[in-house]
């Protein structure tokens, strides 16, 4: 998949996971299938099990915890708030610095689950952009007749 399509699809699932009025069994195997790049080839893990036995018994924001903990190992959750009907979830990867120097991605619904998977789907599209540099970079070829030189008396 280009990273152009694979951007595109990561927000369309974000606002669709925004539109959701709560988290259902074929809403977070959708997730699952088009944002997680680990799950599928940790699909025997313990992780990956226990995901999906937290699914199975409707336990969504676990479930949704434990796919960010499998997913994305480098990020923790900063912050959950509830406010004015909201449930607010923030994402950092460095969640030891003040607000106001962390970046954190950021995911509200009035839904909890739908709040954190928002959040990862933000995190997703992050990182999906970051892992593609905007020029290729390709090692240029060794010349085989190229050989250093010292010139230290050059006057």
């Amino acid at each position: 998949m280009t990273a152009a399509l694979e951007r595109r699809d990561l927000l369309l699932l974000g606002e669709r996971i925004r539109a959701a009025s709560a988290a259902t069994r074929p809403l977070m195997i959708e997730i699952i299938d088009r944002a997680c790049r680990r799950f599928p080839s940790l699909r025997q893990s313990a992780g990956t099990a226990r995901v999906m036995s937290l699914i199975d018994v409707e336990a969504w924001a676990d479930a949704a915890l434990a796919l960010m903990e499998l997913e994305l190992p480098l990020w923790q959750v900063r912050r959950i708030a509830y406010d004015d009907g909201e449930w607010h979830c923030a994402l950092s990867r460095q969640r030891e610095l003040p607000d106001w120097l962390d970046s954190a991605v950021e995911g509200r619904h009035a839904d909890l689950a739908l709040s954190l998977m928002s959040a990862f789907a933000e995190v997703q599209v992050l990182t999906a952009e970051a892992a593609r540099p905007s020029v290729p970079s390709v090692r240029p070829a060794r010349d085989p007749l190229y050989e250093p030189i010292g010139c230290d008396n050059v006057g």
